[in-house]
């Protein structure tokens, strides 16, 4: 096991010592001096910021006549071009396009199309000028349909090219100051490098004679993130997902079979769940905060427990839930014989950040004989950084934990992390298939990873972890979570400062919510009620006003509750490389939309 604290890390893999001063090659990481974290790990700064008209960008390759025979309002609000009639294909380029990634010639073959694909995605770039394209989106559908699949749509060997820069053109860049409304993080170069390995190769990771290698690098990958959860590693076990969708459900049905198995004595997983009200099967009941993830309640339809059987717990000001209404409706399930199959705490809402009390959670769960589930995908990024890895005390405590690597751990999608402090309580996800992992090649030391997935195919999701782990090391990594947290420091800060904003709640880790107050109405008998649906209405439309013009991508919101009023804007910000004064321009793009939309009304 090579985690802990990051010396210790640094100090055992050599390659991580670097993470100390978080130097990585410029080069490596395409560095930016601008950048509010060290220059070794900056990304190169956009070459148009938000707001930029798209003519003084950086300058572009020649109009041409593809580009002039595009419909007239696609052009101008999109960019868009449309192809030529399709020139015959030549027996070179149908072994270009039909060459293969792998074996030895595989990289003489993908090294001119990735030089494709780099030119074009600089130019998609080049022509967006900003965060997102500007226009709605019947024109980004018109603009696809055109390239994709109108009468003069791209065919044979440019498809690549032309495709790719229609795909950069028409993205929300979350590399973009101003691209800050998901926890849609923008993934460092050095972890898609590494996941372009991967889909070249194209290891499978449901049986060991598909994926060696990558088999026992996810095995002690999952063991460092083992240790860095706060379990035993040699206890615990655990896969790549998804993402916490994935997770949650994992989590809540090794819960199901675990507890509701030893309620009922039946074997779940094999009979299915015993009707509700029946003897011995009492009405099972998953307890999540009312600002937990939806995926819970997805889960629970999905494992036959019905949406119903989740009970929402009453959160606090900041989303956090409180831990003397969790006692409560535990006691109610107690009075009303039901069985709590499971508590699910959140460490990162995906609003604002909050993280339950794991601890309080743990104990009551233990008590009353539930599997405590901690949906860390947010929060989990926490862990990497020596200021915020506090309000994670207690997560070693939950018998599953969901951590997402493409939130707080800048990596391309997907790559999901669900564990369990017991690797005997995944028992009922065990499975043998005779063609990929038969009894005696297992005996004879193969191992296999299909039993701790849902899934079958699986990509090796686990190697651009690895990648990153092993160049920035978790204190180089850690650098980045305390970037993006002080950068939220300073955004609510500025909100607060503002007398046309309102801020909800100091950020926790790297979000924050608010909202743009618009003015009073003269007739102050309109009551709080109709100021609250006017400030809704408002926050509301400024968002897709910042969207139609392309100069922002701000989140959007509502806060629990019922009635006017709650509507709330969100930045989410993920991209270490971001200033202050960026974060700031962009609240000043928002109240200059909000007065927009007052003159509008």
């Amino acid at each position: 096991m090579r985690t802990g604290t990051g010396t210790e890390t640094g100090t055992e893999t050599g390659t991580m010592g670097a993470a100390a001063g978080v130097a990585v090659d410029a080069d490596v990481a395409g560095a930016a001096p601008e950048a509010g974290v060290d220059a070794g790990l900056a990304s190169a700064a956009p070459e148009a910021g938000p707001g930029t008209d798209i003519a003084s960008a950086a300058p572009e390759t020649p109009v041409d006549a593809d580009i002039a025979n595009a419909t007239p309002g696609a052009r101008a609000r999109l960019g868009a071009q449309s192809a030529p009639e399709p020139a015959s294909v030549t027996e070179t380029d149908s072994e270009r396009v039909t060459a293969l990634s792998g074996g030895t010639r595989g990289s003489g073959a993908l090294a001119p199309l990735v030089d494709t694909v780099m030119d074009a995605l600089a130019r998609g770039a080049r022509r967006r000028g900003g965060p997102i394209a500007p226009g709605r989106p019947g024109d980004v559908a018109a603009t696809v349909g055109e390239v994709f699949g109108g009468p003069g749509a791209v065919t044979g060997a440019e498809a690549l090219d032309r495709l790719t820069e229609l795909l950069a053109h028409g993205s929300a860049d979350p590399a973009d100051a101003s691209c800050a409304a998901h926890l849609h993080c923008p993934p460092l170069a050095i972890a898609v490098a590494a996941d372009l390995a991967v889909s070249a190769l194209n290891p499978s990771q449901d049986s060991w004679d598909q994926a060696p290698a990558a088999t026992a690098l996810e095995t002690l990958l999952l063991q460092e993130l083992a240790a860095l959860a706060g379990y035993e590693p040699e206890q615990a076990a655990g896969v790549l997902t998804s993402g916490g969708t994935e997770s949650n459900l994992m989590g809540l049905m090794l819960a199901r079979d675990r507890v509701l198995g030893a309620a009922s004595g039946r074997q779940i997983e094999l009979t299915g769940v015993p009707g509700a009200g029946t003897e011995g099967a009492p009405r099972p009941r998953i307890l999540a905060s009312a600002a937990a993830h939806f995926s819970v309640q997805r889960a629970a339809a999905l494992l036959g427990l019905g949406e119903d059987a989740v009970l929402p717990v009453p959160v606090d000001h900041q989303l956090r839930m409180d831990p003397e209404a969790l006692a409560a409706v535990l006691d109610g399930c107690a009075e009303r014989g039901e069985l709590p199959v499971a508590v699910v705490a959140t460490a990162g809402t995906t609003d604002t950040g909050a993280i339950d009390p794991l601890r309080a959670c743990a104990a009551l769960a233990a008590e009353h004989g539930a599997w405590l589930h901690v949906d860390a995908a947010y929060g989990g990024g926490a862990l990497l950084s020596d200021q915020l890895a506090p309000l994670l005390d207690g997560l070693g405590l939950a018998d599953s934990v969901s951590l997402d690597w493409h939130k707080l751990g800048w990596q391309p999608a997907a790559a999901g992390v669900f564990l369990v402090r017991r690797s005997e309580t995944y028992a009922s996800l065990a499975r043998r298939a005779v063609y990929l992992n038969p009894a005696d090649d297992e005996e004879a030391g193969y191992p296999s990873l299909l039993g701790l997935s849902l899934r079958t195919t699986r990509r090796a999701d686990a190697f651009k972890i690895a990648v990153t782990l092993r160049t920035l090391g978790r204190e180089g990594l850690g650098r980045l979570v305390d970037a993006c947290r002080d950068l939220a420091v300073s955004g609510a800060r500025a909100v607060a400062e503002h007398p046309r904003l309102e801020l909800h709640s100091e950020p926790v880790l790297t979000a924050f919510l608010f909202r743009y107050l618009p003015e009073r109405p003269a007739d102050t008998a309109a009551g709080p009620a109709a100021y609250g649906a006017r400030c809704d209405a408002v926050n509301a439309a400024l968002r897709r006003r910042l969207l139609r013009e392309g100069s922002a991508v701000v989140g959007r919101t509502e806060l629990p509750g019922e009635g006017p009023g709650r509507v709330r804007l969100k930045l989410t910000l993920l991209n270490p490389h971001t200033t202050a004064a960026e974060v700031e321009r962009l609240l000043h793009a928002v109240v200059a939309a909000g007065r927009a939309e007052e003159e509008a009304r």
